[in-house]
């Protein structure tokens, strides 16, 4: 893939082949957000997984302690008293038929996260086809699919992320905007790594965390040192 001028600019400036602490690697990939917007600050995850196997995915959410700053859209599949509690908790969108309608006719996706009551799934699974692709579709063993809307609803809106592996293993978030203070990335990153072990699935045996990439949107990424990542979340 070829690259703009701005971008080997800073190759050329900040790039080096020597392993990073965290702490050094969120601060140098802060340091060369230069675009004209506010970047993201992403994380690339190398898992020592085998994707083709069921017993070895890995999948799951986690609440970011300082959020993703930016603004997340909620649609909340519920009615009655649930669909009360969605929208004094901030969803952006709570009903049912209308909008399961709505994205089945009109191609509607004007959000970003999607909670459902588990007496709805029934009609919400016929959205899988158009929701699942995009990441969209409810999930009980990410907590999508519950009875606790209003809790889930708070996490997302605080920044509340979702993990889960590609085809070739690797795992990419948004860890925060780069112009959070270095300390809130960190200790953002740190909440995200942190759950990922956790999720280490028993069947993996070796190594689990093989590499870890820090990069902003429009720049380089740098390598963080990945075993020193793994001893001390010990």
């Amino acid at each position: 893939m070829k690259h703009g001028k701005r971008y080997e600019n800073l190759k050329k400036d900040h790039f080096t082949k020597e392993e990073l602490s965290l702490k050094e690697g969120v601060e140098k990939a802060k340091n060369m957000a230069n675009a004209k917007f506010d970047e993201t600050l992403e994380v690339s995850v190398k898992l020592g997984i085998d994707p083709r196997k069921s017993d070895q995915l890995v999948r799951g959410s986690v609440v970011l302690p300082h959020g993703t700053g930016r603004k997340v859209t909620v649609l909340v599949f519920a009615s009655g008293e649930k669909a009360q509690e969605a929208s004094a908790a901030g969803a952006d969108y709570v009903g049912t038929d209308e909008y399961i309608e709505k994205i089945q006719k009109e191609g509607w996706l004007d959000f970003n996260a999607v909670v459902a009551v588990p007496q709805i799934m029934g009609k919400v699974g016929m959205l899988g086809k158009i929701l699942g692709p995009r990441g969209l579709m409810p999930n009980p063993k990410l907590g999508t699919v519950t009875m606790n809307v209003k809790e889930v609803v708070e996490e997302i809106k605080k920044g509340r992320i979702e993990f889960k592996n590609d085809k070739s293993g690797n795992i990419n978030v948004p860890v925060g905007k780069t112009s959070f203070s270095s300390e809130n990335l960190l200790n953002n990153v740190n909440e995200f790594l942190k759950e990922l072990i956790k999720s280490k699935p028993a069947a993996v045996k070796g190594t689990y965390i093989k590499s870890v990439y820090i990069s902003p949107t429009m720049g380089p990424s740098v390598k963080i040192n990945a075993a020193e990542l793994v001893q001390s979340s010990h």
